[in-house]
Parts: structure tokens; C-alpha cells; sequence
């Protein structure tokens, strides 16, 4: 059992049959905020904190007013975990507070918005906030735990539940393996009532609680159709002293082959916190990754990618990143490349290592001829083709004009690279 949910949740990825069979295209991996998520469950019938989103103080104390609770929870909007234990550039301490005062609200919503929070899985510099979560606090008599994802093992969807939630369920798996319940379910059937009401039995809830519970599972279930997503783990569904179940905080990942289905989720990815030149990239269907080197490298492929780079450290040098053109590449794709790995500042040398399979390595030739033609690239460009069309593109390479150094082998390439900066 223990390995089976490590596994699950570990993976949390189903990959599709066409991803087996169709040429690789570098994909953006979708995350959403906290209070995304909580909108999203909200929208398909799963209870959660009603709650707030500000940009400002100015009217903090307002909508604290209008959510009418006994206390309140406030909490930044950054992707990363460790808010509550975090500090900000202005020296405030801790992104999660509680308070029953509105005008405490707008206060604390001042000292967090606009400033940078730094925790243990931010950068060193913290992460900007942006938008404040004002919420209702609510009152936990009791944490359980519930997920939906894809599993391979299965092939398909697979329920898993604790009544113990709240807590690492890794651990749960591990110390007491008999407090999880793992159930795949049927892609024609769902989740029935009857199984949804087997959830709420294993995770102890009852009386009017039973059903309330039963009806969150099915929710949940619910909005993984609706929205492709490959897991959703509410970690904790809480029973309240009222005697209600609510979603307290939720985990979503999304099938990124989906996304054009999805268009209306995908919109509200915040991009503020990635690196400008990561959402060029994908921007154009490229993959672009980030280091502290001075040797750019253009490359197709992940594998050949870290190949390219070992090798460049193994001749002494350093790689300043690299861009992944994919299997589909166009030539207007190969002149982003050069101008996104070019505006690095650090960049002293290009390295473009190409193994042409699905890809025409003429296609890449043509693509880097008209980028030097067309622009002023002041620093050295080692270029190693192979596989697919590659004569006529050493060709094109040859009689171009363009200055660029062959390489006739992967260590050639490196080594000539190495040494166009020493």
C-alpha cells in the first residue's frame, strides 16, 4: 500500500498515448495561485473559505467587512511554500496572519503587497506579492485528507483518502498504512454514490456529515473531468463544530495537452514570477533554462541538452543556459532562439548542437543563416549538425558567408567553443 501511494503521489502524471508517438514540444507547466484554485472548487459545487482578493489596502478593510467572520486569515499570493514562516524585504514577518480587527486587515495587506516575501522555497530575494487573500478563518475540528490523480500503475484515475490529513501523507503511508484507502475508479462510471459515501465512512464522517462529505468527493471528481486535471489533492478536508466539510487548501495540477481545451485556466497563469526570457521561450513553443555560465547553448531535446553541457564542462567552460528548439522546429523559431540566448549579457559564445531526427537539420542551417544576416551576433557561434538532411544543411553552413565555426563532433563542438572564450 505505502509504495503504491508514494508512487501516486510522487508521479501524479498519466502520460497520454500521443506523447508516446508524436514529436516532444516544449510545454509551459500550468500553476495557479492559491485563490485560483479555490475559485475553480468553488465553481464546481466543492465548499471552500469564502474569501476576498486584494491589490490594495485601500478597501481591505471594506471587503474584510462584507465576508462578515469572526476572524479573519491573510495570506500572500506567491507560488511557494513556507509563507507563514517567510519575512519581507521591509522587514515585516510571516505572509500568513490571523486577526479579527478589518482594520488590522488592511494594515497587514499594506505591509504585504508591493514587497518581496522570502522563504525557504523562494530566491534568496523573495518572491513580489502582487494580491492578498483575505479569507474566513474556520474553525478545525478534525483534518482528513483526499486526492484524485492519474496513475500509471492503474492506467487511469485513482482515489486515495486518510482520515488523517492535515500531515505529510507520505508519512501516513509509511508509519500506518491501514489509515489509507486507495480506490481506482472507473473512467465510465466515476464516482458513484455509493463509493463517494465508502470515502466518507473511511475518512469518519457522520450523520448529516456523511452525506455532506459524499458530496465533496463527488465534486471534486467532478471538476477533475471538467478541467483535465491529472491531480487534485484537498489536503485538508476539514469538519468544522458547525458541522460542516470544507476544502481548506488544494493542490491542482493540470494536463498541459489540454490546454486547448482549457483555455480560460490557462489564461490565468501569473507570469510575474518566472524568468522574462523562460516566457519568451514559451511564448514560441521553446524551452528555456537559465544558469550562471557564459557558453549559450541551442540544442533539440533534453538528453542531448545535458549532454551538451556536461561536455562543456568537462573541456573547462561553463554553460550560461539552454534553449530546447524541439521536434517541430521552424526557421522563425531558430531566430527567437538566437536573439532570447543573445540577450544574456554573460553569453561569450554560442554553442548549437543539433541531432536531426524528426528535425530537418537544413531547416535549422536556413534558420541560423537568416538570423546572422539579418543581425549583428558579436560573439563567436559553434555550430555541430547531425542526423536528418545534414549535408545539404553543412551545405547551406559552408557557402553562407556567415561566420561560424564547424565542429564535426559533439567533443569537437564543445571544445571549439571552450576555446573561442579562453
Amino acid at each position: 500500500m505505502a509504495s503504491t501511494v508514494s508512487r501516486c503521489l510522487s508521479r501524479g502524471v498519466f502520460l497520454p498515448l500521443q506523447t508516446l508517438i508524436q514529436p516532444k514540444i516544449p510545454v509551459r507547466y500550468l500553476n495557479l495561485l492559491e485563490y485560483q484554485s479555490k475559485v475553480l472548487l468553488d465553481n464546481h459545487g466543492v465548499t471552500v473559505q469564502r474569501f476576498r482578493i486584494l491589490d490594495s489596502h485601500k478597501d481591505a478593510a471594506k471587503a474584510s467587512k462584507s465576508l462578515n467572520a469572526a476572524e479573519y486569515v491573510v495570506k500572500a499570493q506567491i507560488l511557494a511554500g513556507g509563507r507563514g514562516k517567510g519575512h519581507f524585504d521591509n522587514g515585516f514577518k510571516g505572509g500568513v496572519h490571523l486577526t479579527k480587527d478589518c482594520e488590522e486587515v488592511a494594515n497587514l495587506v499594506e505591509k504585504m503587497v508591493g514587497h518581496k516575501l522570502v522563504t525557504k522555497q523562494t530566491p534568496k530575494d523573495g518572491i513580489l506579492v502582487n494580491k492578498v487573500m483575505v479569507a474566513e478563518s474556520v474553525d478545525i475540528l478534525r483534518e482528513t485528507y483526499f486526492c484524485i490523480l492519474m496513475d500509471r500503475e492503474y492506467n487511469g484515475p485513482v482515489l486515495i483518502a486518510s482520515p488523517d490529513g492535515g500531515v505529510d501523507i507520505e508519512e501516513v503511508a509509511e508509519k500506518t498504512p491501514e489509515r489509507l484507502m486507495t480506490q481506482p475508479i472507473d473512467i465510465y462510471e466515476g464516482i458513484t454514490d455509493e463509493m463517494a459515501l465508502k470515502v466518507a465512512d473511511f475518512l469518519k464522517f457522520e450523520g448529516p456529515l456523511r452525506e455532506k462529505c459524499a458530496k465533496e468527493v463527488k465534486g471534486v471528481w467532478n471538476m477533475f473531468l471538467n478541467v483535465d486535471a491529472t491531480q487534485i489533492e484537498i489536503n485538508p478536508l476539514i469538519e468544522t463544530p458547525q458541522g460542516q466539510v470544507v476544502a481548506v487548501d488544494a493542490k491542482i495540477q493540470f494536463d498541459d495537452n489540454a490546454e486547448f481545451r482549457q483555455k480560460d485556466i490557462f489564461a490565468q497563469e501569473d507570469f510575474s514570477e518566472n524568468d522574462p526570457r523562460e516566457v519568451d521561450a514559451a511564448s514560441h513553443n521553446l524551452t528555456y533554462i537559465g544558469m550562471d555560465g557564459n557558453i549559450g547553448c541551442l540544442v533539440n531535446g533534453a538528453g542531448l541538452a545535458m549532454a551538451t553541457m556536461d561536455i562543456i564542462k568537462l573541456h573547462g567552460g561553463s554553460p550560461a543556459n539552454f534553449l530546447d528548439l524541439g521536434g517541430g522546429v521552424q526557421e522563425h523559431q531558430v531566430e527567437h532562439a538566437l536573439r532570447i540566448l543573445t540577450s544574456d549579457d554573460s553569453v561569450k559564445a554560442l554553442f548549437v548542437n543539433i541531432f536531426g531526427g524528426i528535425v530537418n537539420t537544413a531547416t535549422i542551417a536556413n534558420g541560423l543563416v537568416k538570423v546572422l544576416r539579418d543581425r549583428d551576433i558579436n560573439i563567436p557561434l559553434v555550430v555541430r549538425l547531425e542526423g536528418t538532411n545534414v549535408e545539404e544543411a553543412k551545405h547551406i553552413l559552408a557557402t553562407s558567408g556567415c561566420p561560424i565555426q564547424s565542429a564535426s563532433d559533439l567533443d569537437d563542438g564543445a571544445r571549439k567553443a571552450v576555446a573561442a572564450i579562453s
